[in-house]
């Protein structure tokens, strides 16, 4: 065999990271990744490729799978045998779980995936995506004065701030500045201590499933913030936000440089992201990303688990 493809390598990440959080359900020739505790629930999408050798494959409907494990394989020809049927009873298995009926995939890989989730009345968007060139040197991005970016740890006193900040950002739409600002971070901040989604997300950030980065000004207040989850070396660059208050200074592409300059440093070969707005991937560009291909996925689901 040869080196993989960069599809290839995007299709491993797509079905390897989940299993750090979910068990994997499968469904003929669709796979559902049902969350093992609290958090954002996953997605479901074809199987043709899963992790393989250090732990079992995923196995069929309701039972838990291995960990990840190591290798890749393909489990036959790709984009073939998907029915109808099959969607319905993943769908229905979302149903029975509470979560939303979400699917995502690569374009270029399962096109014919699109047409039957429509056909079954799931509206598809799109989201390009773009990819970091591994040899593109990628300096520290310009800052306001007094602003900083630090990766969190689990103990960082501004965790509840920064996970509050995608809330808040990605609730204004855009990249004009808008209202909302550090009292509403620090309420939406307030809330999360209290429902427990902080110390949920102390864990992954202990074990390296989960690296977070944010712009912090002066007096400790998160400006901007993003984080990845590698695995095997590759890695997705998600969650890039800014306080609404502060946009247009260059931070979310200061914080995404950090995120990745992180990453490699850290043994990560291939860092790719997606965008939704053609403002954002000029942005990217102008970073080294290029164009990948494109995620499918159904319109307004849930953000992807975390």
């Amino acid at each position: 065999m040869g080196e993989p493809t960069l599809r290839d390598r995007i299709e491993l990440y797509y079905a390897t990271v989940p299993l750090g959080f979910a068990d994997a359900e499968e469904f003929g020739p669709l796979r559902l990744f049902v969350r093992k505790g609290e958090g954002a629930p996953y997605y479901g999408g074809p199987n043709h490729a899963y992790p393989v050798a250090a732990g079992p494959a995923p196995v069929s409907a309701g039972s838990a799978s291995g960990g990840p494990a190591a290798g890749f394989a393909s489990s036959g020809p790709v984009g073939t045998g998907i029915t109808a049927a099959d969607i319905a009873r993943v769908r229905a298995r979302q149903r029975e779980l509470g979560v939303a009926e979400s699917f995502e995939w690569l374009a270029e890989v399962t096109p014919s995936l699109r047409a039957l989730v429509e056909a079954a009345g799931l509206p598809v968007a799109e989201r390009p995506l773009m990819v970091l060139d591994p040899h593109h040197p990628l300096p520290p991005q310009p800052l306001p004065e007094g602003v900083t970016i630090r990766v969190l740890d689990a103990d960082d006193p501004g965790l509840p701030a920064v996970l509050a900040l995608p809330r808040l950002a990605f609730a204004d739409v855009g990249t004009a500045v808008g209202p909302a600002g550090r009292a509403e971070l620090a309420a939406v901040a307030e809330k999360l201590v209290a429902d427990g989604t902080v110390e949920t997300i102390r864990p992954t950030l202990l074990t390296g499933h989960k690296v977070l980065a944010a712009a912090f000004a002066p007096d400790g207040t998160p400006l901007a913030a993003g984080h990845y989850h590698p695995a095997r070396g590759i890695t997705e660059i998600g969650g890039i936000g800014t306080l609404p208050t502060a946009r247009r200074q260059g931070l979310g592409a200061a914080v995404m440089a950090a995120l990745a300059t992180h990453a490699r440093e850290h043994g990560v070969h291939t860092v790719f992201l997606a965008y939704a707005e053609a403002a954002v991937a000029r942005i990217y560009a102008r970073l080294g990303f290029r164009p990948a291909g494109t995620t499918l996925l159904i319109a307004d689901q849930p953000a992807r688990g975390q």
